[in-house]
């Protein structure tokens, strides 16, 4: 069918593949809407369910914080951050200039022309709905292949390390669907661990903001070890 969509539609390589992807991914969304009871809705949702939409909380909530709240009751004098916050900018800003302060000072130090600061930031954008587990198994991998076999093994980096990164990539697909028709889709099996047990504190829902007082929450409750 695309094959033949293809041959038929007066439209380039790049905009039939945008137009597939985009009504691929319509369709998938309008299905699981429809075939799956309670999406997104954790509170009705059975435990361990996959289907909390964790990115789109995140997004659903920034658009709370920035559009229905406001930002002045967030990170402004009426919030909990104070205003200093509003000057951390200024950190990402002066960070690659300080990098680069301290590889002029310390030319020998070959370490330090490694860092990069907007990747380092940048890549905590995801940090909402990603966990520790997801940046440290990305550190560590990275840090392997990266850094100790393209210093001793630079060869084979070369030759392999592209193919290797889109290994990865295709096996987290592959095992994506695997897992979901083999153990989800039929409700064969639940994973218990850790890394799915939540947040580990049950006051980590309670508000923090000054003047509101819920049920079960105490002021010294939400601050969890």
């Amino acid at each position: 069918l695309s094959l033949s969509l293809s041959l038929e539609l007066p439209l380039s390589p790049p905009n039939f593949l945008a137009l597939s992807l985009s009504l691929s991914l319509s369709l998938n969304f309008y299905r699981l809407l429809g075939s799956v009871e309670n999406i997104c809705q954790d509170e009705v949702l059975p435990p361990n369910s996959p289907w909390t939409c964790p990115g789109d909380r995140v997004f659903f909530d920034a658009s709370v914080i920035w559009g229905l709240v406001g930002p002045r009751r967030i990170f402004g004098p009426l919030g909990n951050y104070g205003a200093l916050i509003n000057w951390f900018f200024l950190g990402g800003a002066l960070g690659p200039v300080l990098v680069w302060l301290l590889h002029k000072q310390f030319p020998n130090q070959q370490w330090i022309k490694l860092i990069n600061l907007p990747v380092l930031l940048g890549a905590t954008a995801s940090m909402p709905p990603a966990t520790a587990l997801n940046y440290t198994s990305w550190v560590a991998v990275g840090t392997l292949f990266n850094f100790f076999v393209f210093r001793y093994r630079k060869t084979w980096w070369q030759r392999y390390n592209y193919v290797l990164s889109a290994a990865l990539d295709a096996g987290v697909a592959f095992m994506g669907v695997l897992i979901y028709f083999s153990v989800s889709m039929e409700d064969k099996a639940s994973l218990h661990w850790w890394g799915t047990a939540g947040e580990h504190c049950k006051h980590a829902s309670c508000p923090t903001a000054k003047g509101i007082h819920v049920d079960g929450c105490t002021p010294a409750a939400s601050n969890c070890p």
